[in-house]
């Protein structure tokens, strides 16, 4: 009997090679092939319907023709590559959604769609802290003025950043990510607060759960890590910046939709906001002539906050497993249309 067809598509970052080895004895039951697309040497762009893609519609027409199984990253699987691709079934995407998958699309054509939550959580929670301690102590424009040749070290007491270890600190949002985020800022010693409707949050993690406006009231330090959805794109906008205490300090390391960016400029420049720092950005890659380009105290970095090595390994090894329980006719525990594994059965 000839073998299922299974399709890794990697890129320069979960490499196929990685997928396969993280299949362990399942490589043997599938013939297998393998395609890259150029992510992140290229950025990924929206394809078609889809976000954050990379590859072509042609690219994965062509490599899913006969496979009934596939394991991606950025590939994008759109209504146009699921109605040239009749023998998929499963679909797993090495990332925390699904947002370069047409899901109502592959539901109709009773393709279930999984993903690997939390795999680049470690990794973003320490990006995150380390854009804030970059930003409050204004680390990338001394290192730069030394590399131009000036000395800058007139720091005054105005100009001068403040303590985590007596800092106060609001997460918004309160999963994986934020969560890690706040067992490093406990270890500077600072206060943590979360807003988070669904959230739980036991006593012993020390921190506290707070209303969203009290949060504003009470944080020197602002940090999100909310997924985006439709209430919470654009939750911190000119408004609730406005109500933060003066001299406060945001980051963004979860999507670029979630802040109003036009406000941080503006209160940057005001001196409202001592400093803010990011990874992600409303278009990206950032656009020339952006004013976030030329804004005071802003650190800036290009979507890397989930960019180490463990991350990959994580993601390639959460896909095997959903690949593995797929299988075995088990309920996936990261499906994003659980509906057509039940229509199945």
């Amino acid at each position: 009997m000839a073998k299922p067809t299974l399709l890794l598509i990697g890129d320069h970052f979960i490499q196929p090679g990685l997928m396969r080895s993280k299949l362990g004895d399942l490589a043997d039951r599938f013939d297998i092939v393998e395609a890259s697309t150029p992510f992140p040497l290229e950025p990924f762009r929206a394809i078609a319907e889809v976000r954050e893609a990379s590859g072509s519609e042609e690219q994965m027409i062509d490599a899913l023709r006969g496979a009934s199984l596939c394991i991606a990253h950025h590939a994008p699987l759109t209504a146009r590559v699921l109605a040239h691709t009749p023998e998929l079934r499963l679909f797993i995407v090495c990332r925390g959604g699904p947002v370069n998958v047409n899901v109502p699309a592959a539901t109709a054509h009773g393709v279930a769609v999984a993903y690997t939550p939390a795999r680049n959580a470690a990794a973003t929670a320490e990006h995150t802290v380390a854009l804030l301690l970059s930003a409050l102590r204004g680390i990338p424009a001394a290192d730069a003025a030394l590399r131009e040749g000036t000395w800058k070290g007139d720091y005054t007491y105005a100009s001068a950043g403040f303590e985590l270890e007596t800092a106060t600190a609001g997460l918004i949002g309160y999963g994986a990510i934020g969560r890690r985020v706040a067992r490093i800022l406990r270890g500077f010693g600072a206060t943590v607060l979360a807003y988070d409707p669904f959230a739980t949050i036991e006593p012993s993690e020390e921190v506290e759960q707070v209303s969203f406006h009290a949060l504003l009231e009470r944080s020197m330090i602002i940090s999100l890590h909310a997924r985006e959805t439709a209430e919470s794109r654009g939750i911190l906008g000119r408004e609730e910046i406005a109500r933060l205490p003066k001299g406060a300090v945001l980051v963004n390391c979860a999507r670029g939709s979630l802040m109003d960016y036009d406000a941080v400029t503006d209160a940057l420049r005001s001196g409202h906001l001592f400093a803010a720092a990011a990874d992600v950005f409303p278009t990206e890659p950032l656009p020339p002539g952006s004013p976030l380009l030329n804004c005071p105290n802003f650190v800036m970095t290009p979507h890397i906050a989930g960019g180490t090595r463990e991350a990959a390994e994580k993601a390639a090894a959460i896909a095997a497993a959903e690949l593995r329980l797929f299988l075995e006719g088990k309920p996936l525990r990261y499906c994003a249309n659980p509906e057509v594994l039940e229509a199945a059965n």
